[in-house]
């Protein structure tokens, strides 16, 4: 099995078109890779997002009462974490076909996949604060704001990349969320 290597290149571009996306700017499209090997190589985003997710785990660890086991809770964590970003690639395949976007729908994974890293990049940014002692309250409104933004960027990038309207990138982005609703972890 060959397996593509991500250069450089597309990692700088798939991030900088993700977060320009990010700012609500739709040229953020056009930074992304776009050549035939990009849907693949974008997937180098679950590798990127991997220590975060983590990261992300033990910062809420560290303001509850941790797993019994939390060595195994974690790994079935990353597991659960793999099936579910795998799951919704499989699935938003069928759910764009199904729309009319087939053809779009390369396009719309690789924004997809590198906007996981700036929805990444925003839950640790957002999760921070409660681990150095802000008020509930700051640390609420902080992951409000943050989980908002998460999912504007992932009904941008829907929009701007399938050329829907708002209801079917909206229908998307229900099908991620559901997805991370059912997987347990």
């Amino acid at each position: 099995m060959n397996v593509p290597i991500a250069t450089s290149g597309h990692i700088r571009d798939g991030l900088s078109g993700a977060f320009a996306m990010a700012l609500g700017r739709r040229d953020g499209m056009d930074i992304l890779p776009a050549d035939p090997d990009a849907p693949a190589l974008s997937f180098w985003a679950v590798g990127i997002c991997l220590p975060a997710f983590v990261v992300l785990r033990l910062l809420a660890w560290s303001t509850t009462t941790p797993p019994d086991q939390p060595l195994r809770t974690l790994l079935a964590g990353i597991l659960f974490y793999i099936i579910g970003w795998a799951g919704y690639a499989v699935l938003s395949h069928r759910v764009v076909a199904a729309i009319g976007r087939a053809a779009l729908w390369p396009r719309y994974i690789v924004a997809w996949n590198w906007c996981n890293v700036v929805q990444y990049a925003l839950f640790i940014a957002a999760s921070v604060p409660g681990v150095l002692g802000v008020p509930d309250w700051v640390q609420q409104t902080l992951s409000l704001i943050a989980l908002f933004w998460a999912l504007w960027l992932e009904w941008f990038a829907a929009r701007l990349a399938l050329q829907v309207g708002a209801m079917p990138a909206l229908l998307l982005v229900g099908l991620d969320v559901l997805i991370g609703l059912l997987l347990p972890g």
